[in-house]
């Protein structure tokens, strides 16, 4: 599907209900299936989370996670330790690509039972589960926190728990700190000391119901269509004003860009000031990489420049999103430099008008640039891609008066 995006007026005002966060939903959908026992509110309503979900609930022998990486490496640990259960885990083409080898080996170093179907150190894998006794594994510490999370996910159910030794500097940190608060919420004890983490052993929740709170990196297209237009004021249930999620640096950043952010009864209310520009601004976006390709588009789109860094695991998302966002900004008039972990885009606004701009499978792809149509008129293509994370994204840009055609 193809849609074209424009808005008539560049006022965009609304109250919008933003769907749970996808990273607190699947780690508690898989709490949920170790531990049972508790309800959970507000789950996300995206692919990722519907595919954990039903492999969870799954007995069958072949579980397909699609694009959802998350899905892959939570599930791998999670079938690990799963006693007597065969599962053969796939995923698209792209998640074959995809690395997994050091989640694998930290597994496997714990007595798991993981073999490579194809290619070494990717998916599918065949996994054979076993009880683990758990233990110390040791981890370089800047890689997906994803890897960590899953190994933290599964320590309450191993007899010695889990310690795992960071090795280097390490990012990602506020996901981290995210599933700890939540192994936590539900009286597990955790430890996370300079590099090294542990999560003690538990039996039984000690909690009857989780409330998720919506997603912050959801919440960052609307930062960028305040930040855009011309007059606004929009408001996004449910937020916290106490967030584990990283992605709420976005209130700090957007400040900079003119857009005044309150939480009140977990309303998160967007606001259009008139601020002095940076000329360029520069971010390290190593604790938030999600929202690079957001405020990236946001900077080109108020004609100012910035460097954004920390971004080296953008290159194994769901495609690789600095080339991604180098072509497309490029393609829009925009003058943009990449290396392995940054982005620099000097300052100017020569929008080139109706450009069609490819997806590339990734849903943030989408919906970053989609907040620039109030600038230019554009074109998304495979617009459907937003269901991994926001199924209801383009609905909700209409009633911000956005005029969508979809052909």
């Amino acid at each position: 599907m193809i849609l074209s995006l424009s808005h008539p007026t560049a006022k965009c005002n609304g109250k919008l209900q933003i769907t749970g966060s996808k990273s607190e939903s699947n780690r508690l959908l898989l709490l949920q299936a170790l531990f049972s026992g508790f309800t959970i509110e507000n789950t996300s309503e995206s692919d990722d989370s519907k595919v954990m979900q039903k492999a969870l609930q799954s007995d069958a022998e072949v579980i397909d996670v699609h694009h959802a990486g998350t899905a892959m490496r939570f599930l791998t640990a999670y079938f690990a330790h799963l006693e007597k259960r065969e599962v053969l885990l796939t995923g698209s083409q792209r998640m074959q690509e995809r690395p997994i080898k050091i989640l694998v080996e930290a597994l496997q170093s714990l007595g798991a039972s993981i073999h490579y179907e194809k290619e070494e150190g990717y998916p599918p894998i065949r996994i054979l589960g076993k009880k683990l006794k758990g233990g110390t594994v040791s981890l370089p510490a800047n890689i997906s926190s994803q890897y960590i999370s899953a190994l933290l996910l599964i320590g309450p159910v191993l007899e010695e728990g889990i310690q795992i030794d960071l090795v280097g500097k390490i990012t990602s940190v506020p996901y981290i700190e995210m599933t700890l608060a939540l192994l936590e919420s539900l009286g597990v004890q955790t430890e996370f000391e300079g590099q090294t983490i542990r999560v003690e052993p538990q039996k039984n929740p000690k909690t009857t119901s989780q409330i998720v709170e919506s997603d912050w990196s959801s919440a960052s297209y609307f930062f960028s269509v305040v930040a855009l237009a011309d007059q606004s004021e929009i408001h996004l249930r449910s937020y916290k004003e106490r967030s584990l999620q990283g992605d709420r640096v976005l209130r700090e950043i957007y400040k900079k860009l003119g857009v005044e952010s309150t939480i009140e009864t977990q309303t998160l209310t967007l606001k259009k000031t008139i601020v002095d520009l940076p000329e360029v601004l520069h971010w390290d976006l190593s604790k938030a990489p999600d929202i690079a390709q957001t405020i990236a588009v946001s900077c080109y789109g108020l004609g100012i420049g910035c460097k954004l860094t920390g971004l080296h695991t953008l290159k194994i998302k769901e495609t690789d999103r600095l080339q991604a966002l180098y072509n497309e900004l490029t393609k829009l008039g925009a003058h943009v430099i990449i290396t392995e972990d940054s982005l620099e885009l000097s300052p100017g606004t020569n929008f080139i008008a109706n450009c069609s701009l490819p997806t590339y499978n990734d849903h943030r792809m989408a919906m970053a640039f989609a907040p620039l149509a109030l600038k230019t008129p554009l074109s998304i293509e495979d617009a459907e891609v937003v269901s991994k994370s926001y199924p209801t994204f383009w609905e909700d840009l209409e009633q911000l008066n956005f005029k969508i055609n979809y052909r």
